[in-house]
């Protein structure tokens, strides 16, 4: 029972990501994400009780693999590796959460009034963690004397693009859907920029 109940909770989550993605949350409507789901409209409210509940649940299924990607930040390491890492992570999401990413991207430019005060903090706690580690390492040599604010800001804005702006990245590479090689080139570009444009070296390796 616990697989089906957590099965039809993914299904319901995943179709309301996209129709909220789609629409904006006071357009959608509880039985567009069941029929999307696959499942009759009773089932969205049994497992979320509202579709303001519903909302919340896409924001949290974004926060966590967001704060999950700054795990290179938060233990010692080279630049270059936790760049390199950290970029590599945020394509992922844009690849495997572009629509709570979208929804996400809408909750943020409207003032985030459905974001709970608690996951705000921790967001913006970790934005200067890492910030704080881009400053370490303009401070020791490590990198060129860059702004780490505005640094993280481009990261952000390159590997979010791939999510938010997808139907414009279609568009223009004439691919309906990009597949897994294309993310790869994503992430080796910005990584390429991001290392080369702040003249971060490479880590020495061992003899």
């Amino acid at each position: 029972m616990s697989s089906i109940r957590e099965r039809n909770k993914e299904l319901i989550l995943k179709a309301a990501s996209e129709e909220f993605a789609e629409k904006g949350f006071a357009a959608t409507k509880t039985s567009d994400i069941a029929n999307r789901a696959g499942l009759p409209k009773p089932n969205v409210y049994y497992y979320f009780k509202s579709k303001e509940n519903l909302y919340r649940e896409v924001l949290e299924s974004i926060v966590e693999p967001l704060l999950a990607a700054s795990a290179p930040f938060n233990q010692p390491g080279h630049p270059a590796d936790v760049l390199r890492a950290y970029i590599r992570t945020k394509i992922r999401i844009s690849r495997d959460h572009a629509g709570a990413s979208k929804v996400f991207a809408s909750e943020i430019m409207h003032g985030a009034p459905h974001l709970s005060a608690e996951r705000t903090a921790q967001l913006n706690a970790q934005a200067a963690h890492n910030i704080a580690c881009i400053q370490r390492w303009v401070d020791e040599g490590l990198m060129a004397k860059v702004d780490p604010n505005h640094l993280l800001f481009s990261i952000w804005a390159a590997t979010q693009t791939y999510a938010d702006f997808d139907w414009q990245i279609s568009t223009v590479t004439g691919k309906a859907r990009l597949d897994d090689a294309d993310y790869d080139a994503a992430a080796d570009t910005i990584i390429r920029l991001v290392l080369k444009g702040c003249e971060v070296s490479e880590p020495a390796t061992a003899t």
